[in-house]
C-alpha cells in the first residue's frame, strides 16, 4: 500500500451518495432514535463503554477505584446500551454505502508527500484527540451536532462552528501533503 503514487483520475460523482438525500434519511435516524429510544444519536459513549470493559478485564481495581469508570461499569455489560449497537451498525453501514457506490477498496487515500504509513498515524492521532474532546466536551461531534444542534442547543451550535473553524484553519498546514 505504500508503493509509488500514480496519477488517478478525479473522482467520479457518481460513486458518491446524494447528499441531500443522505441527509434526508439521517435525519429520519435521528427522529426514529428519539421515537424509539427516547435519545438522541452520539458514539463517545458507545466507545468509552467499551473502553471501560477492556479496563476492567486487565485491571479491575483501577475500575473500581476511579468513580467515572466505576459508574459505567455498575450499568452492565457494554452491550447492555443500545449506543454500542448503533455504533456497529453505524461502522455496517459505511461498509454498505461504499459497497454500494462502488468505492469499496483496500487503498490508503494519500498525496503524493506523505506515505500511508504516516497518514494512518495522523488518522489514529486525529481519532485519539476527537476522543479526548469528546470527554472534556462531554459528548461527541456527533451527538453535539445532530442531537444538540436538531434540539437548537446554543452550545452544540457553538461547539460545532468551532469544529469547522478548527478543521479549516488546520487544513492549511496540512493541505501541502495533497499536493
Amino acid at each position: 500500500m505504500d508503493g509509488p503514487v500514480t496519477e488517478r483520475p478525479a473522482r467520479d460523482p457518481a460513486k458518491f451518495w446524494n447528499p441531500y438525500l443522505a441527509g434526508a434519511a439521517l435525519g429520519l435516524v435521528l427522529l426514529s432514535a428519539y421515537v424509539v429510544m427516547g435519545k438522541g444519536l452520539g458514539a463517545s459513549g458507545a466507545s468509552f463503554r467499551l473502553g471501560v470493559a477492556a479496563v476492567q478485564a486487565v485491571a479491575p481495581g483501577h475500575v473500581a477505584r476511579a468513580p467515572g469508570l466505576r459508574g459505567v461499569a455498575e450499568h452492565g455489560a457494554p452491550l447492555d446500551d443500545w449506543l454500542v449497537f448503533e455504533v456497529l451498525g453505524v461502522a455496517l453501514g459505511g461498509l454498505v454505502a461504499s459497497y454500494t457506490s462502488g468505492r469499496l477498496s483496500r487503498e490508503i487515500l494519500r498525496g503524493p508527500r506523505i506515505s500511508g504509513a504516516a497518514r494512518l498515524g495522523l488518522a489514529v492521532l486525529g481519532g485519539g484527540l476527537m476522543g479526548f474532546a469528546a470527554k472534556l466536551a462531554r459528548g461527541c461531534t456527533s451527538g453535539q451536532a445532530l442531537s444538540g444542534g436538531a434540539l437548537l442547543s446554543a452550545g452544540s451550535w457553538a461547539f460545532m462552528f468551532s469544529v469547522f473553524a478548527g478543521g479549516y484553519a488546520f487544513a492549511w498546514f496540512v493541505r501541502r501533503e495533497w499536493r
